[in-house]
């Protein structure tokens, strides 16, 4: 049904994007560092349903409205690279902070951690454009349903970013303790983290790539 290099393929991409900074990494990793990781894992499971909601949107045909409808697209496009900008912002900027800065939260609810992970992860303009414009680009009409494709690739995609997300968790704690100790590797994560997010965000907004209807 899907060919082992669509597999692969989806599953690097969602490693790429994991990997780079995002609103799902800020908010797990702070609420990890200060709340501890069963905090950290409760949010991720909200996260993990966001992933879901919008599979479910793309097998029930989202990628074709915005096919069809381009300015919605744009829109929301424009507006999550500028939510990367003002985060990259907030890193780069004097005075800006690492993600595994410590710092103190004030202790959520396990109904409130879950809803603030959902809620981030279906902010999430790279998730967004993962399932819009990029999912539909592994279909192949010749190996049948392409709404069983879209599902299989999108419970792969699944599964790599809760488990990276995951270990992000789950090493926090220790990467953060690591940082604070070395204040120059802190300033360094930090330009980098921003750095990473600006130029994901101009990519975003400058990519003239369209989303592709799958029947």
């Amino acid at each position: 049904m899907v060919s082992n290099e669509a597999l692969l393929g989806i599953a690097l991409v969602e490693l790429g994007l994991v990997i780079v900074p995002g609103p799902n990494m800020i908010y797990l990793v702070s609420r990890s560092i200060a709340q501890g990781r069963r905090a950290g894992l409760i949010s991720l499971a909200g996260v993990g349903i966001g992933f879901l909601v919008y599979l479910l949107a793309a097998s029930a045909g989202l990628a074709t409205l915005f096919a069809l409808v381009p300015e919605i697209y744009l829109t929301l496009k424009l507006a999550g690279a500028a939510y990367l900008l003002w985060l990259a912002w907030n890193a780069l900027r004097p005075g800006g902070t690492s993600v595994f800065a410590t710092q103190e939260l004030a202790p959520d609810r396990p109904r409130k951690l879950f809803g603030m992970g959902l809620l981030t992860c279906l902010l999430n303009p790279k998730i967004a454009i993962l399932y819009i414009s990029l999912l539909p680009q592994f279909l192949d009409p010749s190996r049948g349903h392409l709404g069983l494709q879209s599902l299989i690739l999108g419970l792969t995609q699944l599964t790599v970013g809760v488990v990276m997300n995951a270990v992000f968790v789950i090493t926090a704690g220790s990467v953060a303790v690591f940082l604070s100790r070395r204040p120059t590797w802190m300033r360094i994560h930090r330009y980098v983290m921003g750095t990473a997010l600006a130029v994901f965000a101009v990519r975003l907004a400058t990519d003239r790539a369209r989303p592709l209807a799958s029947h």
